[in-house]
């Protein structure tokens, strides 16, 4: 299908050129970091969370135009989200990249709507860049685990 391949291509490219939520959030926000060594990508995660929620959530790094949109769009898809939810966005994002993940929680995350997010299932033709497009999402349950620790 052409024109779904180049609608998301468009919706990579858009994310690339103008990433949602780029900047830093200052502290008490928890900071994560993540790096691609293969390919040089790196990502900071800036995470607010208040009240069993994801607040506000902040972006910055440098690297291949799919990691980075990659890195806006899951902002753009957690920001304001319940932390239940959030980390069924994220199982469900990291199983259409072939991320083995446990299948008790596949049910539950049948629901989950990716939207744009599937923009990137395109990814999984070309393995090496899986890294690419999971960095920010590793990056993000780092962040996670820190703030409700």
């Amino acid at each position: 299908m052409p024109g779904l391949e180049d609608l998301y291509r468009e919706i990579i490219l858009d994310h690339y050129r103008s990433p949602r939520n780029r900047g830093e959030l200052p502290p008490p926000a928890v900071r994560t970091e993540g790096h691609n060594p293969l390919c040089g990508d790196e990502i900071q995660v800036y995470l607010a969370v208040q009240n069993g929620f994801v607040s506000d959530v902040k972006i910055s790094g440098q690297g291949c135009s799919i990691s980075q949109s990659s890195a806006s769009m899951m902002s753009a898809a957690v920001k304001g989200k319940p932390i239940a939810e959030v980390r069924s966005i994220v199982r469900c994002f990291k199983s259409m990249m072939t991320i083995e993940e446990d299948s008790e929680t596949e049910a539950q995350d049948e629901k989950v709507k990716l939207g744009d997010l599937e923009a990137l299932q395109g990814v999984v033709k070309f393995p090496v860049r899986i890294k690419c497009a999971t960095l920010a999402w590793n990056t993000l349950l780092q962040g996670l685990d820190e703030a409700t620790a």
